[in-house]
């Protein structure tokens, strides 16, 4: 299970933060926009296998507007003024304490 900071914000893959979806969604509009998500990414790897360049440049926007409004990716969904530290290294951000911490 990969580790998640302690505010919730992101899960740590491999040493680099990714952001996490945002919690205040109501559970059936992220279980719908999960759904959304999936298709669009099913949708990438079918025209990567037709190497059609528009086809795979449609999939791929699909999958950005299910991730921006799943709040992955786009504007944060939180309000502290926090940075986004989203695809860092986090060893170069504050949770490098947290993650060591961790034993990794």
């Amino acid at each position: 299970m990969n580790p998640v900071t302690p505010d919730g914000r992101y899960f740590v893959v491999e040493g680099k933060l990714w952001r996490c979806t945002n919690p205040s969604l109501p559970d059936a509009l992220r279980q719908r926009l999960v759904n959304d998500l999936m298709s669009a990414r099913r949708e990438v790897k079918l025209a990567k296998a037709s190497d059609d360049g528009q086809q795979i440049s449609n999939a791929r926007e699909k999958v950005q507007v299910a991730k921006v409004a799943l709040g992955e990716r786009g504007p944060v969904w939180w309000n502290d003024g926090s940075p986004d530290d989203n695809r860092h290294q986090v060893s170069n951000t504050p949770y490098a304490d947290w993650y060591r911490s961790l034993g990794r």
